[in-house]
């Protein structure tokens, strides 16, 4: 099996998987020695990542996955600050799991902006601006695209935001481990398995002094912001894996570009194509193509059944059939986003991954265009 769907999820890293295999079973709200032993190991975790990215160990909150950090930063931000107004900004190419819950916030009596992008997905900040109004309270735009790679300007809208006292969200969970991250906004989404880590964790940062409302209660876990007993393999997984992604995060990153770049030059032999995302601020991971003529759900089929693992879009909406949003909101028409698959390589990627993968998609996508309806673009 070629797996080239690394943006959907991971294999654990040897560190991810030793730090589960050694991680204390005790519950780590027990006061007894076992319990201790599993807190003091929650804790060394949670300065692990803080330290990574230069945040405060006290703001780190432990989640399930980003999916559950983006609902907190979201509806925990709104209800703590609806008092000051009910206005919220987000980007049109977020992750469902943002979108999705301003959706929600928005039949609660929110307003919510979606801010454009251009063809390369890409926000503009000086657009983003303009959204802005007295009632704003809470703006989100992510790190990085999970679908076409395009990394935003998050640290110019943090700082937008900060000199108008509006709460910032950033989804950081397809960024981190692959580009320089810091804690730069007030609330920031991480996943573990995302970065070679188990499933079942992620946290949200906190920055000290974000108003935030709980939104699961029933215990004083992850200081009073997320009730419930800690997944304590996970964490620890998560810690390691995040670890060793930064410790060799500069090296990978040129790697993965360098099969990157190889990938694509043996994608051009099923001309005509397209690359979708930005040109230079990508993530070095992810290669979004359009295939004029193919259907991409097809295409994953065909190539799954000669063992090449990819994937046509967010893997949290491929089940839904809809056109993809966010090259919708790139300007691409509706055909075009069915003609999209992406590949995305990994931390153990290799260069016979993508020469068979390079091999492997021109005749599939020869034999999609010979057999598609006439008159289909």
């Amino acid at each position: 099996m070629i797996y080239l769907d690394n943006a959907s999820t991971t294999r654990l890293r040897p560190e991810a998987r030793e730090a589960l295999r050694s991680a204390p079973y005790a519950n780590p709200s027990s006061i007894h020695a076992a319990g201790r032993a599993a807190r003091k190991a929650i804790e060394d975790a949670r300065e692990t990542i803080a330290d990574l990215y230069g945040g405060d160990p006290k703001g780190l909150t432990f989640t399930s996955g980003a999916t559950e950090s983006d609902n907190l930063a979201l509806f925990g931000a709104a209800e703590a600050l609806r008092a000051r107004g009910n206005h919220i900004v987000v980007s049109a190419v977020e992750h469902p799991a943002v979108l999705e819950t301003a959706a929600e916030l928005a039949k609660g009596g929110f307003e919510v902006s979606h801010a454009p992008v251009d063809g390369d997905g890409r926000v503009d900040v000086a657009a983003l601006e303009r959204l802005l109004t007295p009632r704003t309270i809470l703006v989100s735009l992510m790190a990085a695209n999970n679908e076409v790679g395009t990394i935003q300007p998050a640290g110019e809208a943090a700082a937008l935001c900060r000199a108008r006292r509006i709460v910032f969200h950033s989804d950081a969970a397809q960024a981190a481990g692959k580009v320089d991250l810091k804690f730069e906004a007030d609330l920031v989404t991480i996943s573990s398995h995302k970065m070679h880590g188990p499933r079942g964790a992620g946290a949200l940062y906190v920055r000290p002094g974000t108003p935030l409302a709980p939104q699961q209660v029933g215990g004083g876990q992850e200081f009073e912001r997320r009730a419930g007993t800690e997944n304590v393999e996970a964490i620890l997984g998560f810690a390691a894996a995040a670890k060793a992604m930064e410790s060799d995060r500069r090296e990978t990153a040129a790697r993965v570009e360098r099969l990157r770049s190889r990938l694509v030059a043996g994608l051009k032999a099923a001309s005509p194509l397209r690359l979708n995302g930005h040109a230079s601020d990508r993530l070095p991971h992810i290669v979004s193509v359009t295939f004029p003529g193919c259907d991409g759900e097809a295409m994953v089929i065909a190539l799954d059944a000669k063992g090449l693992c990819v994937s046509s879009g967010s893997a949290c909406a491929s089940q839904s059939m809809v056109p993809s949003h966010v090259l919708l909101a790139m300007g691409r028409s509706a055909e075009e986003t069915r003609a999209t698959v992406r590949f995305s390589l990994g931390w153990d990627s290799t260069e016979a991954d993508v020469d068979a993968a390079a091999a492997l998609v021109p005749p599939v996508v020869a034999r999609l265009r010979a057999i598609a309806p006439a008159g289909r673009p």
